[in-house]
């Protein structure tokens, strides 16, 4: 078992597939941004509305695939954040195969915290550090 606390399901698309007949590894980046907005709304740092107002910007993404992952498998994505710095959330990622727990791929983002409006990063909100580091169980320091 992980240590993730929350996980996302995923229905893998025929549309998901490419011509050998697995996901095509670009959708691996959409099953993780699936599960980061699935995780925003778990701990209601976004209700829905304007996507100006969630105010993170995708910095950098990591994907080692480990098992192409067929159409038809039951599909979970485990997300955690790892690190909360000023302006940075760091993300870490399993997608697994929901009743075995077979290892289709791991990961990890940095997202900084942005205005859109004023195009420029900003610190992490206090609201958003508050609930994630009480979700999560970190450290006042956000490292676990």
């Amino acid at each position: 078992m992980n240590d993730f606390r929350f996980y996302h399901p995923i229905e893998v698309r025929y549309g998901d597939l490419d011509p050998q007949g697995h996901v095509n590894n670009a959708r691996y980046l959409t099953y993780m941004e699936q599960a980061r907005i699935a995780y925003i709304q778990h701990l209601a740092l976004w209700k829905g509305g304007s996507f100006m107002d969630i105010g993170i910007i995708l910095a950098d993404v990591q994907v080692t695939f480990l098992s192409p992952i067929l159409f038809g498998e039951q599909v979970r994505v485990w997300l955690q954040v790892n690190h909360l710095g000023n302006k940075s959330i760091t993300m870490d990622y399993l997608i697994d195969q929901f009743e075995t727990g077979q290892k289709y791929a791991t990961g990890s983002t940095v997202l900084v915290a942005f205005d859109y409006r004023e195009h420029r990063s900003i610190p992490v909100p206090e609201t958003w550090r508050s609930k994630i580091m009480e979700f999560e169980r970190l450290p006042e320091k956000g490292h676990p």
